[in-house]
């Protein structure tokens, strides 16, 4: 399994090479753990600093802040591989968003201080926009940030937070004018150790992704330097918000196919072993039939991720194609997650095979991140220029 087709203009020898090495790394240190982490609801902290050590999150930050140097082309590989491995629980995506938040807004201090740290793992980054009463309608948000002397007072609440249970940087979405709407929203960057006022509520229990801590996070007159705002001036949040949606709407995809190919590999291992009728499941026409639609769509899917992952790092993804990347990934996730349970017959009900837990997994990918809706709406628009 492997994201990286071989014409993809994108990839170099130095991408195989830490794909590889990012491989052997997570089949070592992450698949043994993913039941684990889906049974306590948590991934540990050690993870994520062996992950740092192993230089997987810090692929497109400069080396002054501790990372490689490169671009975001290495995040879209670790984002393929942990999906790749079966895993829905370790909140690197997350991560990645937030630390593409930094490189894009933060000034040269702010990228000081919480790039190497983030880089390293020894931070965990949580992206706090959804509210209760406001998901995808961003502008709607009621969290308010306002000036007390040379800090920010903040109050209000966020839901369906991921890394919400353990994260120690939030990078928080705040009216700071609540009279200008989309224009009055700004980005704040929270470090939650020992921070008078902040609360996390419980953990939430989901259907899915059980491995990632997701949670509540409540405000009440918490109070931050005015240097942690993120960019030069107030009011610039939500168009940094919409900027930074093609990347996390591209990771969705990607994870979408790496996820698509790991269901696919376990089933392609089940028919071959499982006999029915004195033969394999897999001789039976209908079994070959399904298993060459499946393979044939993961292939499609690749070679247009692998295009829109070129055009992020050229600079030319626009807002509906990588729509179409989330749509598209997480639609033909959920197809393949479906036909690869029902090839496993009642086995693929049982929540000891791994097909079961990435199956509940894949159904919240149409949802987060702009449901699939909205990602129609958004392409439709494009076609009516």
């Amino acid at each position: 399994m492997t994201l990286l087709s071989t014409t993809a203009s994108w990839v170099g020898e130095e991408h195989r090479m830490f794909a590889e090495a990012a491989s052997k790394f997570l089949e070592i240190e992450l698949r043994p753990n993913v039941e684990k982490w889906a049974n306590e609801g948590l991934v540990e902290r050690n993870f994520w600093e062996k992950a740092g050590e192993m230089g997987l999150m810090g692929g497109s930050v400069a080396e002054a802040f501790g990372g490689s140097g490169g671009d975001i082309s290495y995040d879209a590989i670790t984002a393929y591989l942990q999906a790749a491995k079966g895993d829905a629980g370790w909140g690197y995506g997350i991560q990645s968003i937030v630390i593409h938040y930094l490189n894009s807004y933060g000034s040269n201090e702010q990228k000081a201080k919480w790039l190497p740290q983030l880089v390293s793992g020894k931070r965990i980054a949580a992206l706090a926009m959804t509210e209760p009463n406001c998901g995808s309608d961003l502008q709607s948000i009621k969290t308010h940030a306002e000036k007390d002397g040379n800090q920010y007072k903040i109050n209000g609440s966020k839901t369906f937070i991921t890394n919400g249970g353990s994260a120690d940087l939030i990078c928080l979405a705040a009216k700071t004018d609540p009279t200008q709407g989309s224009k009055g929203i700004s980005l704040l960057m929270i470090e939650t150790d020992e921070l008078e006022g902040f609360r996390r509520g419980k953990p939430l229990k989901k259907v899915g992704m059980k491995g990632n801590d997701t949670a509540e996070l409540f405000f009440e007159d918490v109070k931050i330097p005015q240097t942690n705002l993120l960019g030069p001036e107030e009011g610039k949040g939500f168009y940094q918000l919409m900027k930074q949606l093609p990347w996390e709407r591209l990771y969705i995809g990607i994870a979408g196919l790496g996820a698509a190919d790991c269901a696919l590999e376990e089933t392609l291992k089940y028919v071959k072993e499982r006999k029915a009728f004195g033969q394999r499941v897999f001789d039976f026409q209908n079994t070959k039939f399904k298993l060459a639609e499946l393979k044939t769509k993961t292939e499609v899917t690749r070679s247009f991720i692998n295009d829109c992952i070129q055009k992020l790092i050229v600079g030319d993804l626009d807002a509906a194609t990588a729509s179409m990347a989330k749509y598209w990934g997480s639609q033909i996730q959920g197809e393949i997650l479906d036909e690869c349970v029902q090839l496993h017959g009642g086995y693929g009900f049982m929540a000891e095979y791994p097909v079961a837990r990435m199956w509940t997994d894949a159904r919240v990918q149409k949802i987060y991140g702009g449901t699939n809706e909205i990602m129609k709406e958004l392409i439709a628009r494009s076609l009516d220029d």
